[in-house]
């Protein structure tokens, strides 16, 4: 035993320590996936930089009319892996898998620095999977892939190349031969294993039913434009198509209506090089020769100098009765007579116009493309009603629009005041979708609105008194569901002068009578009449201070307001317990006096989780610091499986663990925090330590923290594993004085920690990005406890910034320090002594810590000279700092190279002041711009 015992802490001394070379191999899982009926599972595991694999996996051997694998039935078997895969689907009928196969990263590396043309580039591949004859068929060159919900026995993609076989029917396939490189439409049949190719096509649909396919079609020869482009439709059972439309054009926006008798389109036909563009909306049912035009400039009802916005995808009502469409003023066109030389070229800024100038060209596109709701019956003619106006702009149809009003809101005559208060207020209107008739229900709002899935009711939450209320429209009766209900609605830790949110909804009851509603624990049932509610969760979630959350687990994609919760069923729920910080999955019953029942529990945080069609399997995500993310499968939540193992790796690594800590701050408050450590952690060593914080992180105490170049925060596991300790502190806020608080909460928890004989106290550092790199330089210029800092987009004068811009936006960032996160609660005019004393920079000359500073010259959110500021004061006043500018990249980096770059700057900087490492030469003389993309200054002499 004892030679066994040395042996083993002889390998565990021998692991070695994260380096910037291995950032690249380590994985995460993607798109995560269980068959209904449970048999199959896949999923994507992606390298940070490189090919993804998708992975196919069989449950058991239940697939019929195949031999399978002989195979533990508790252990799933790879089937099939597509290296590359990405965009992976299993038709309906379980019998075939489909994905996209991405071209080499090796070859478009490659490619990019022979600065290839696009068309030159590599390109996707396509691989369709027979499980059942466990055939696999590739097709090359595909730019897009598409199928439809409701037939499983079709897809259909388009490829590039010139194809080998033209349908026979295709009068161009002379001209497709001839052609070097030609979009080509290819539908395959997953019955028969047969394609049908056709030439020349831009872009198509499926439609709701999936018997039909629209598509988009170029002419291949100039001479047969009038001829073959157009749109088309086809048959797929009969293999039939059949023109619509004629001429070339602009098609877009195509919608069927719910039985696929009723197809709308907008299309513009003018000549390709015509500065104004003229969309129509084009109408065809299956007894017309072609499409019609069902609306244009010209049509009846139509605002003078307006048209069909070719923005909005019309949108048919379920019962097929209604078309909606957007309408939108016809816009000024540039006199292109006039010589640019000779006109000037100037920005006029008015105070009473509605949106900022930044704000009008940060958001250029959504203005050019505003329209405005309007109404057609197709069925009756073609008159329309306009039903929005610039001044009631926004609007929420029903789930089927069927219903005879919609909802509508406006903060017209309000937009200036968005520049410091983004609470604002709003109006509300019932809008009848047949007349454009519009009935205020709410007035100088102060909240948010949504309609019901029937339409009958309006929900609505109050921020003025945290309530939660609903309207019935055919009554006119409000009623305040919450009310006399001892718990609040809204955020219970709000700490910023704005008024507090709701905890949201989770999602409506499947019957139309009802609304799931969140408080900070549980999920309430409201009758939405107001007749009957209960806490669905039973109160466990508030006794045991445990956050209970809805999981939809339904395939499709749907906004929160339109889940369904079916209240004859049971539901499942995320658990996260704010004590313990620990996570799970849970049941609810959907019953009154019935507490949840725990599924999954523990240690770990549960992502991606997912069940077949009977709840009898579920798949997820299982993590925390120690064991990186791996897909599991669990059935009956009774036996769990691991199906992956993505970063064997790791285990060669000294890695680290993960703690909670708790102490006192100096005013007596409850400070919370992780504290990571070195797996190889001798209590009789001093370490260096780096707090790294952000408001409150210790709720992520157990997520996986991958070694990975991040977009400027610490690279957590890289210090850990290199011999530091790595702290970060929740911070707790009052109005007034964020950077107070900064101080309380950070200094404190590092002093607590500096009581223990294993942190060297002399060599402690900061750490933070964006509102963690204001407060880094705040802390800088209250104490010289900390031997280095690194601020990344940082403010330091709120004075100058808070009349600055949010250049990505376009926003004034003025709301941001009277109301959101810098939480000063007044205005520069009446309190100019609270801006000073939270600004750093009026306190530089206090500071003795050496800090970098980054600032990138195109950060959309904080100006970029606020780092500049801060630079130049301490340069003034020669204290040592450095100022890193990352060439157009933004306020968190995105350029991986940038990141790569800023995680060797890190580890040498903090390497150098906390270990007494030698400087590199861009700290020790920095980088002459002569040097610039020659010399990195990274070399150690």
């Amino acid at each position: 035993m004892g030679s066994l015992l040395i042996g083993s802490s002889s390998l565990f001394a021998q692991k070695k320590p994260v380096d910037h070379t291995v950032y690249d191999a380590w994985k995460s899982i993607s798109s995560a996936k269980i068959a209904p009926s449970g048999n199959y599972i896949y999923y994507t595991v992606i390298p940070q930089e490189g090919d993804a694999t998708i992975f196919l996996q069989e449950q058991a051997a239940t697939a019929k009319g195949r031999k399978a694998k002989k195979t533990s039935a508790a252990t799933p078997q790879n089937i099939l892996e597509i290296p590359r895969g990405t965009n992976p689907f299993l038709t309906n009928d379980e019998q075939n898998f489909v994905s996209l196969i991405k071209a080499p990263f090796a070859a478009v590396r490659q490619a990019k620095i022979k600065k290839k043309k696009p068309e030159e580039m590599p390109k996707d591949s396509l691989a369709v999977y027979n499980i059942l004859a466990q055939k696999l068929t590739k097709f090359g060159q595909i730019k897009s892939v598409k199928t439809s919900d409701k037939n499983a026995n079709y897809f259909a993609f388009i490829s590039t190349e010139t194809p080998k076989v033209i349908a026979a029917a295709d009068s161009t396939a002379k001209a497709a031969k001839k052609a070097k490189e030609i979009n080509t439409l290819s539908i395959y049949n997953f019955q028969t294993g047969d394609t049908t190719n056709i030439a020349g096509v831009e872009d198509f649909y499926f439609s709701k039913t999936g018997n039909e396919l629209i598509y988009v079609r170029k002419a291949v020869e100039k001479d047969t434009v009038a001829a073959y482009a157009g749109v088309y439709i086809y048959q797929l059972a009969e293999q039939q198509k059949k023109q619509i439309s004629k001429g070339k054009g602009v098609y877009k926006n195509f919608t069927f209506d719910e039985t696929s008798s009723q197809l709308a389109f907008l299309a513009d036909k003018s000549p390709e090089k015509s500065l104004s563009k003229d969309f129509k909306l084009y109408y065809y049912t299956p007894g017309q020769d072609s499409a019609s035009v069902l609306a244009d400039r010209t049509s009846q009802g139509l605002p003078t100098n307006w048209e069909v916005s070719q923005y909005m995808e019309p949108i048919f009502s379920k019962n097929g009765d209604k078309l909606f469409l957007g309408l939108a003023p016809i816009p000024k066109l540039r006199d292109t007579t006039l010589v640019d030389f000779e006109h000037a070229k100037v920005d006029i800024w008015s105070w009473n116009e509605d949106y900022l100038y930044t704000q009008q060209i940060a958001n250029k596109k959504r203005f050019e493309s505003e329209n405005f709701l309007a109404v057609m019956f197709p069925k009756q003619g073609n008159r329309i009603t306009p039903l929005l106006t610039p001044e009631i702009n926004q609007a929420r149809l029903s789930e089927t629009a069927d219903e005879p009003y919609f909802l509508a809101s406006s903060d017209h005559g309000r937009r200036i005041s968005y520049q410091w208060d983004t609470d604002g207020t709003r109006d509300y209107y019932l809008v009848n979708s047949s007349t454009g008739e519009k009935k205020s229900i709410l007035k100088d709002f102060s909240g948010n609105a949504t309609l019901s899935l029937d339409g009958s009711y309006v929900l609505y939450f109050n921020k003025e008194n945290n309530s939660w209320n609903t309207y019935h429209i055919a009554t006119d009766i409000h009623t305040n569901l919450t009310d006399g209900i001892p718990v609040s609605f809204s955020d219970e830790t709000h700490d910023s002068p704005s008024k507090a949110e709701s905890y949201g909804f989770a999602g409506w009851s499947a019957d139309s009578k009802g609304v799931y509603i969140n408080d900070r624990y549980d999920i309430w049932y409201f009758d939405l009449a107001g007749k009957d509610k209960y806490i669905s969760t039973n109160g466990a979630g508030r006794l045991n201070s445990t956050v209970f959350r809805y999981i939809n687990i339904a395939t499709e994609s749907v906004p929160r307001a339109a889940v369904k919760i079916d209240p004859k069923s049971s539901y499942f729920v995320s658990s996260f317990n704010e004590v313990t910080k620990a996570n799970g999955i849970y049941e609810v019953e959907n019953r009154k006096n019935k507490n949840p029942k725990a599924l999954l529990e523990g240690n770990y945080a549960y992502k991606q989780f997912s069940v077949n069609k009977d709840q009898s399997q579920a798949i997820y995500t299982k993590e925390n610091y120690q064991e990186s993310p791996n897909l599991y499968v669990s059935k009956n939540f009774k036996s769990e499986v691991a199906l992956s193992d993505i970063n064997p790796q790791q285990a060669l690594y000294n890695w680290g663990t993960a703690e909670l800590v708790k102490w006192t701050t100096p005013a007596g408050y409850d400070g919370e925090g992780i504290l990571y450590k070195p797996e190889d952690f001798d209590p009789t060593k001093k370490y260096p330590i780096i707090a790294y914080f952000y408001e409150v992180l210790s709720d992520g105490l157990y997520n996986y923290q991958a070694p990975a170049p991040t977009p400027s925060r610490l690279n957590i596991s890289y210090f850990v594993s290199n011999g530091y300790l790595v702290f970060a502190p929740d911070i707790r806020y009052k109005e007034g004085q964020p950077g107070k608080d900064a101080e309380e909460y950070i200094n404190s928890g590092m002093q607590y920690l500096a009581k223990n004989s294993w942190v060297d106290a002399s060599k402690m550092a900061v750490q933070g990005q964006s509102w963690g790199g204001y407060q880094v330089a705040h802390l800088i210029t209250r104490t010289n406890m900390y031997a280095a800092a690194w601020s990344g987009a940082p403010v330091v004068n709120m004075t100058s910034a808070y009349g600055g811009i949010r250049w990505q936006s376009g926003m004034s960032r003025q709301f941001q320090y009277e109301k959101t996160q810098s939480r000063l609660g007044k205005t520069l005019w009446e309190d100019r002594e609270r801006y000073i004393a939270n600004s750093p920079l009026f306190f530089l000359d206090k500071v003795e810590t050496p800090v970098v500073i980054m600032a990138n010259d195109n950060d959309g959110a904080v100006p970029w000279y606020q780092g500049i500021e801060m630079f130049t004061g301490l340069r003034r006043l020669q204290k040592p700092a450095w100022l890193l500018n990352y060439n157009g990249d933004e306020h968190n980096l995105m350029l991986r190279q940038n990141r790569k770059d800023i995680q060797i700057r890190q580890q040498q900087f903090f390497d150098h002041f906390l270990k007494g490492k030698p400087a590199a030469k861009w700290i020790k003389s920095g980088v002459p711009y002569k040097e610039k993309g020659i010399d990195w200054g990274f070399d150690i002499d």
